[in-house]
């Protein structure tokens, strides 16, 4: 789409396509899993390429991703191999276009290179998220527990353990909508 540009020259408006396609020139068959879900463009990276694409993504003189909107994980405990995901929501605030985009990693070895260098707000967001998952964001500059007691050997976003008590027997599943009949 062709924008004015205020009576200077015209520009192309940046889309989910535009970006697409500069991502694949670069990095080819190597981000996959290229998705829209309500307008927002999705992909996946390797984890060893998380830091490569966040910089190209940055320095492009097309695209422009220079603000971290939000970093997290996600626990996926069914996917051997890649039961963590590393979360990424960067914004091109000249075009107004945001991005999402996800790193798999084991929950053996939970290691995703740090962010703090091209992105400031990293710093905290990598925190929170290695205290709530466990990630090692390897080269933070700082990464220990913000907002859980340091003595906690456990990472409490990870879906490791049961929602509620398995042993109560003052309930009726009826009551909450879980089958059984009330009687």
């Amino acid at each position: 789409m062709v924008v004015p540009n205020g009576g200077g020259p015209l520009y192309m408006a940046l889309t989910n396509e535009t970006i697409k396609d500069r991502l694949v020139a670069k990095f080819g068959e190597q981000l996959s899993h290229f998705e829209e879900p309500y307008g927002l463009l999705t992909f996946e990276v390797p984890k060893e390429l998380n830091l490569k694409v966040m910089q190209f993504l940055f320095d492009d003189e097309e695209l422009h991703f220079q603000f971290l909107t939000d970093l997290t994980a996600v626990h996926y405990p069914d996917q051997v191999g890649r039961e963590l995901a590393v979360v990424y929501h960067l914004h091109n605030l000249t075009d107004n276009i945001r991005l999402r985009f996800k790193v798999f990693t084991s929950i053996e070895q939970p290691d995703i290179f740090t962010a703090t260098q091209l992105y400031s707000a990293a710093n905290w967001m990598e925190r929170e998220t290695y205290d709530f998952f466990g990630i090692n964001f390897v080269g933070h500059p700082n990464l220990k527990r913000i907002l859980n007691v340091d003595e906690m050997e456990y990472f409490p976003m990870r879906k490791e353990f049961p929602l509620e008590d398995q042993t109560r027997i003052d309930k009726d599943d009826a009551m909450f909508g879980r089958g059984g009949h009330i009687q």
